[in-house]
């Protein structure tokens, strides 16, 4: 089995080029799904906490006011809701957008898209185990990795590719080919890299291993480039016939002319040219090469169909990542508005001690001044006389800062409260509200726009290949 550790290393180099992206992809994760108090941040002593210790140890109780998940929610929703309501239907098999649930899958590669800023899917016909035909798969970007490109349409793209994690049997019944003595070395191959002879170490799932799976896996790395191969033209001039064969393989034509010597004197002319084509190698993690293949689809390119939103000079930049400092300002507003109004006084009173009559104790007290009919005889010496406080719950103006930081997330995002379902007061028609949503949608269109030619792209890869 061929070894090319050279080629495996430069994917590696690529795929950690794409640290940078997917950390920010767990950052901003997190803070759609909630975990919004991790950011590091110097306590007073200039040592590193999150955000949420260091508002624990002031005594403040973190709150999340998650905006964040509602906002792509409602961004999602409207996405689903005018593609239901303009009964556009995508021009792709109906056996197909069943056998893939072509709608769910597209609706959370959306998700991933306002989330990350990147929306991929691998487009390939194979045979499994719910049958044959083309498939369409969601790829996460912590597994994905592509070089460095600045088009947003992908046409500087030389090496892109994802990982993969499987179990033995499946590497062996995928590249065995059915031969006892590959199968055995493809084995070994796996038994050798892993010498605890467990198949891959526990991995994280944000930021996954290059060459280690999850526990009792097998990682495999899928590889495209793009290749350059010396193509020889060939005419029959006996025939007329044309074809073209590589440049290695002039055995072929060696044979093809012997076989024609003793029918006429046609000879098989050629002429080399160079062409672009991309290749496939799956590779173990040491280096082996496991299969290869060129483009074996109708498009000749690879499967990947990719979109990076908005590819300024090769920049990624998500919808979430905007709101993510008004979010964790608005947290912070709403748990210091907690903090004050647990502080402040709720009703206490203030029972002077000379003035506590004479039979009763300070529950008596407590009872009788709670009852709407109840009387507390008092002692008025020195003109003392109970008084109860109530707090005013001064916050310093952070609620009207908590309202304004929540006016400047919709602005910054684009999601209005008409776009979320929320009917401002001065909307009194249908007409206007209408108008309102129509508003809303304007500023999210750029985003729309971009997803849905990534949908056209991948529809066009399905139709060349099935």
């Amino acid at each position: 089995m061929e070894k090319r550790v050279d080629d495996l290393m430069m994917a590696y180099r690529i795929f950690e080029s794409g640290a940078e992206l997917r950390r920010r992809r767990v950052r901003n994760k997190n803070f759609t799904y909630g975990r919004q108090w991790g950011e590091m941040v110097a306590d007073p002593d200039g040592n590193r906490v999150t955000e949420g210790e260091l508002a624990s140890r002031s005594g403040k109780q973190p709150l999340t006011h998650n905006l964040v998940r509602q906002l792509v929610k409602s961004v999602v929703g409207r996405w689903r809701y005018d593609n239901k309501k303009s009964g556009r239907v995508d021009d792709v098999a109906e056996t197909i957008r069943r056998r893939n649930q072509l709608d769910e899958l597209d609706s959370r590669a959306l998700e991933e898209f306002l989330i990350s800023g990147c929306a991929i899917q691998r487009v390939v016909k194979e045979k499994r185990l719910d049958g044959e035909g083309v498939w369409v798969d969601n790829v996460s970007p912590a597994r994905f990795f592509v070089n460095r490109y600045g088009d947003p349409r992908g046409g500087d793209i030389e090496l892109i590719g994802m990982l993969h994690d499987m179990s033995l049997k499946e590497v062996i019944m995928r590249w065995g080919k059915g031969e006892k003595g590959r199968m055995e070395e493809i084995e070994r191959i796996y038994r050798r890299y892993w010498s605890d002879g467990d198949y891959g170490a526990n991995g994280v799932p944000d930021e996954p291993d290059f060459f280690n799976a999850g526990a009792g896996r097998c990682r495999v790395i899928e590889v495209w480039t793009l290749e350059s191969r010396g193509v020889l033209h060939c005419h029959d001039s006996n025939s007329g016939r044309m074809f073209m064969t590589e440049v290695g393989d002039t055995k072929r034509i060696a044979e093809i002319n012997r076989k024609r010597s003793g029918e006429s004197r046609g000879l098989i002319e050629t002429r080399e040219r160079q062409t672009l084509r991309w290749h496939c190698r799956y590779f173990a993690p040491s280096g082996e090469v496991l299969g290869e293949m060129d483009s074996p689809w109708g498009h000749s390119m690879h499967p990947f169909v990719v979109k990076m939103y908005p590819l300024t000079d090769g920049e990624v930049h998500s919808l979430v990542e905007d709101v993510i400092d008004q979010q964790r300002y608005i947290n912070r507003l709403v748990t210091l508005v907690d903090h004050v109004m647990s502080f402040s006084a709720k009703g206490v009173l203030m029972f002077p001690v000379e003035a506590l009559p004479a039979g009763f104790n300070w529950d008596d007290v407590r009872s009788q001044w709670a009852r709407p009919d109840g009387i507390v005889p008092y002692l008025g010496t020195f003109g003392s006389k109970p008084e109860q406080v109530v707090g005013n719950g001064s916050d310093a103006g952070a609620s009207n800062l908590l309202a304004l930081e929540m006016k400047m997330m919709e602005q910054v995002s684009g999601v209005t409260n008409a776009l979320q379902g929320q009917l401002p007061q001065a909307i009194t028609s249908a007409e206007a509200l209408r108008s309102s949503i129509e508003n809303a949608t304007v500023s999210l269109l750029d985003l729309f726009e971009s997803f849905e030619s990534f949908r056209s792209i991948r529809n066009s890869r399905i139709k060349d290949i099935d």
